[in-house]
């Protein structure tokens, strides 16, 4: 059995919150996180709550945290990763393994990756390839990188689901990246689909027709899922999806789609719409829908329509 690493996050939000239960159930004893919004009045209850619940160790800093974990997580939003590796490498050692799960391009993680074997420590490559609620800590990650086998060794037997890829930095980053134009952008397009299909009345005409052309599917039930994925994560998908736009640029393609995507995720942030339902998706579609025209008849200020010009 191998034994059991020491494991630290750099910033405690719901991935980093989910992955944490689970090594935990799994056998994982040392769990530490530092996330620098614990003690603010904004999100600092939710992160004291759930550390409490999964008895992860809040430390005061990443000096703290790199001195009792061996392996090092960072999840924090896509915008912090590079400067959460800066702020961590100065103490760190050739004995960290520090795993950066945020979703950024290719160019962002072989720049963190440069800022941490600077200090000696080991980089791992990490992508999450699918939402991390319901998996938890056996969410699909493909990992890249030189030290990618040893991070996958001493994580295997605790249940987490992880595929080395490439030892070239960047190749994980690239498919997440490109898988994301796809998955992001079908959400924003869902989301403005039944936001104009039910102020016309034809939303089931419509989700009924591309049933016919998409066979296979329920597409209520997708719209749905989607338009809920867009409310409760349209801040952190609108960052991301700027990532995703690099990754596009560094491809020699303009970002067209991309970018409309992050305009529609940064709209649903907004109109504080994850506020609006209490942190949770709606319960479908047309709850969206109806709350959606709520908060813009309510507020002359706010539109239906995308940010941005």
């Amino acid at each position: 059995m191998n034994e059991a690493p020491a494991i630290g996050f750099i910033g405690f939000g719901e991935a980093a919150f989910h992955i944490a239960k689970g090594l935990r159930q799994s056998g994982i004893e040392t769990i530490a996180a530092y996330d620098l919004h614990s003690d603010t009045a904004g999100g600092g209850e939710l992160i004291r709550r759930r550390a409490a619940e999964t008895a992860v160790n809040l430390v005061p800093s990443n000096a703290a945290l790199a001195a009792v974990a061996d392996i090092i997580f960072s999840t924090v939003t896509a915008n912090q990763a590079h400067a959460a590796a800066e702020q961590t490498a100065p103490h760190l050692q050739s004995t960290h393994l520090y795993a950066d799960l945020n979703s950024v391009s290719p160019g962002m993680k072989q720049a963190i990756a440069q800022v941490i074997e600077t200090s000696g420590a080991r980089f791992v490559e990490v992508a999450v390839m699918a939402p991390v609620p319901p998996y938890g800590h056996q969410v699909p990650l493909l990992t890249g990188g030189r030290h990618a086998p040893e991070f996958a060794q001493r994580l295997l037997p605790f249940g987490m689901k992880i595929e080395t890829g490439s030892a070239n930095i960047g190749d994980a980053a690239a498919t997440k990246m490109c898988r994301s134009i796809m998955v992001k952008g079908i959400e924003a397009l869902m989301t403005e689909c039944v936001l104009s299909a039910t102020h016309y009345g034809v939303d089931d005409k419509v989700l009924a027709s591309l049933g016919e052309s998409f066979p296979g599917m329920d597409w209520k039930k997708l719209a749905s899922y989607l338009v809920g994925r867009v409310v409760v994560h349209g801040a952190r998908r609108a960052r991301e999806m700027e990532e995703v736009a690099e990754t596009v640029r560094e491809a020699g393609v303009e970002p067209m789609m991309v970018e409309a995507t992050v305009r529609r995720m940064d709209w649903s942030a907004q109109l504080n719409l994850r506020e609006s339902f209490g942190g949770k998706a709606p319960s479908d579609y047309r709850e969206f829908t109806r709350t959606v025209a709520q908060t813009v008849s309510g507020n002359p200020t706010c539109s239906a329509r995308s940010s941005g010009a």
